[in-house]
């Protein structure tokens, strides 16, 4: 897939991005090789300078920032300077903790003194998604690079700007030249970088099958892998719940990011007696959020990333209506332009349904 900022609030192709060839590639993961020889010796004090100069960008960027993440995946304003923020808190967290956190832990033995000692692990290789491109990037970043590791992103498709600006913050913040760095690779290139012996350990955000694809081939070569995968979070509602409040908290995590995540509350189940009285107030909640310009302040629901995932999201609440489910709300795309779903609830949904077995 190519690199492509395509504004899903408009379905227009706003900038292309040419994808990296092998040797460009390579090249890339052996600067960063020699860019992480000297930062492994570099002391936590220099490093947790940087660090919090990168926090300090980040702010003072945060409006330039959000206006890109809500270009390119359709992120609402108000969700897009959050995510900064909390980007921005993160690398405040990792310079201030990390050397206490990675420093060295005595253990008894029978030897005069044996001690755990962590070190840093190389090049690290990030594949990240586009649901939250900032801080799914910074919350492997901030702590990779604080425990003296290079870093080599590769980002999702749809969100070229936003990597490349994270690999600005690093460079504007002082770390080393090519420590840090944005490949805009595709992702047929990702098994032999992990083969090679520039990529010391990997790590992937995103689905399942990605996820087995990605510790497979770090598997056959010995490679250290973290995975977070997708999730079909279950949110309980008990009989003596506040159903108000209850309410609220399942908007909240439902529609936050138009939905998009793979924390968010999926699947609602209800004790009996209280299915009607917190479906009344569900429906009433989404029906009032506001769909729009993802750029307006105002707006509460903008669109969905890309054209694919809401066709996809319609077939699997089509195929669940078939399936048994009974339409409570919305369940269509909005008409005109742009990636927009209407708010949705579907009703009696059975662990046989699609919308229960799918994410």
């Amino acid at each position: 897939m190519p690199y492509l900022t395509l504004n899903p609030a408009t379905g227009r192709i706003e900038k292309a991005f040419d994808s990296w060839d092998a040797k460009k590639l390579n090249e890339a993961l052996i600067a960063a090789q020699r860019a992480q020889i000297g930062w492994r010796e570099t002391d936590f004090s220099k490093r947790a300078k940087l660090m919090l100069r990168a926090a300090a960008l980040l702010r003072e960027r945060a409006a330039e920032y959000a206006a890109i993440m809500t270009l390119e995946m359709g992120k609402v304003a108000t969700e897009a300077r959050a995510e900064i923020e909390k980007c921005a808190i993160g690398c405040d967290f990792y310079a201030g903790h990390a050397e206490r956190f990675l420093a060295d832990e005595l253990v008894e033995t029978d030897a005069g003194r044996s001690y755990v000692c962590y070190q840093p692990l190389g090049t690290v290789l990030a594949i990240m998604p586009w649901n939250f491109p900032f801080w799914q990037v910074f919350r492997f970043a901030a702590p990779a690079l604080m425990a003296g590791n290079a870093g080599i992103l590769k980002h999702a498709p749809n969100v070229p700007q936003c990597a490349l600006a994270i690999e600005t913050i690093f460079r504007d913040a002082g770390f080393p030249e090519h420590l840090f760095t944005a490949a805009l690779v595709e992702t047929d290139a990702v098994p032999d970088a992990i083969a090679g012996p520039y990529v010391n350990a990997v790590t992937l955000t995103g689905s399942e099958g990605a996820g087995r694809e990605v510790a497979g081939h770090a598997g056959r070569h010995l490679k250290k892998c973290v995975l977070e995968l997708g999730g079909s979070d279950p949110f309980i509602v008990l009989a003596d719940a506040d159903l108000e409040f209850a309410a609220g908290q399942a908007i909240k995590s439902r529609y936050m990011n138009c939905g998009q995540s793979c924390i968010a509350a999926k699947r609602f189940i209800l004790a009996p007696g209280i299915a009607d009285d917190f479906i009344d107030l569900l429906k009433t909640r989404a029906a009032a959020l506001k769909i729009g310009d993802p750029s307006q302040e105002s707006t509460q629901l903008g669109p969905m990333a890309r054209r694919d995932l809401r066709d996809n999201l319609h077939s699997q609440i089509q195929d669940s209506i078939k399936e048994g489910a009974l339409a409570a709300l919305g369940c269509s795309p909005v008409e005109g332009v742009g990636f927009y779903y209407l708010p949705s609830i579907l009703d009696r949904v059975t662990p046989k349904t699609r919308a229960w077995r799918e994410e």
